[in-house]
């Protein structure tokens, strides 16, 4: 299993699992990422203090500035790449609750397409600090009302930052380092060809690499190989058609780019912990998504 891992203000070690966190807030020091890495929650970010952290979400470099917030869908392949941030608060919200917020439709398809939503430096809230460590304190709490507050409050920012950042494009980096330029087109290959039949050897040639090249550099940077990397980007597609559509199995495998139903099965017990039916069967929104009566457990350690 991949994890992440923050220090929180007493340097502390937070490291939640990869399926879901629950519902959850926190707030330290980012540490750069040393592998993509994925969770089934709606992750929110903002940065409080310093300078900028840049993610790479789903192939995509995307700069989250002082002040900024932005909030994806964490499924997706994500790495922090680079950070000058000092402190910075996160929100999770799990897959289930943030599909029964029943969002508006562009805005649910744009963040499970792996497009994040960041605010500009202008659109930033003031009280978004406060609100941040609030929620942290609340979805901590062991009372069920203070942590349906929360999430309420939570509901209702995420809907203003969708207003301040429809229809326009996430910011993009626009660094310099050849490394990572080089990286970053193939994670973006990878992003757009990853339904099709694609190998090492197809995506080193799409940024014109020769494989025995391509292979070591893209490991240097995202921490995985490539072929790992498009696995748990397949993975990302077949649990999002998995929950949102009625597909059957053999169609999610294959609109999801596996080749075969049984490598489909294998990578996807593997990667997720559960069997396709049994995830889809577990990850269905229902009334009890919404249940908040006890905190969710956070691993320190």
């Amino acid at each position: 299993m991949i994890r992440e891992v923050f220090s929180d203000e007493s340097g502390k070690i937070l490291d939640p699992q990869v399926e879901s966190a629950g519902l959850i807030g926190w707030a330290g020091e980012p540490a750069v990422m040393h592998a993509a890495h994925q969770h089934d929650d709606l992750e929110l970010n903002l940065v409080a203090d310093g300078g900028t952290m840049l993610y790479l979400f789903g192939g995509v470099p995307v700069e989250v500035g002082p002040g900024c917030m932005a909030a994806f869908w964490a499924a997706v392949p994500h790495q922090l790449v680079a950070n000058s941030a000092n402190h910075v608060h996160w929100v999770y919200v799990p897959f289930e609750t943030f599909l029964a917020w029943g969002l508006p439709d562009q805005l649910v398809s744009r963040l499970l397409s792996g497009v994040p939503l960041v605010s500009a430096p202008e659109a930033a809230s003031a009280t978004d600090p406060v609100s941040f460590a609030q929620w942290a304190a609340d979805l901590g709490s062991d009372q069920a009302e203070r942590r349906r507050i929360a999430l309420l409050e939570v509901e209702a920012r995420v809907r203003r930052l969708a207003l301040a950042t429809v229809g326009q494009p996430a910011r993009q980096y626009s660094g310099a380092d050849p490394a990572l330029r080089q990286v970053v087109a193939m994670v973006r290959h990878i992003s757009e060809h990853f339904r099709e039949p694609l190998g090492v050897a197809d995506i080193a040639a799409a940024v014109r690499l020769h494989p025995n090249y391509a292979m070591p550099q893209f490991r240097k940077v995202m921490g995985t190989t490539i072929g790992d990397y498009l696995t748990r980007r397949r993975l990302a597609e077949s649990r999002r058609l998995l929950v949102t559509t009625d597909l059957p199995i053999e169609r999610v495998a294959a609109e999801s780019g596996f080749g075969s139903i049984s490598r489909f099965y294998a990578a996807f017990t593997d990667g997720c912990g559960s069997p396709p039916a049994r995830f889809r069967r577990q990850h269905r929104v229902s009334p009890s998504t919404l249940d908040v009566s006890r905190p969710a457990s956070t691993k320190v350690g």
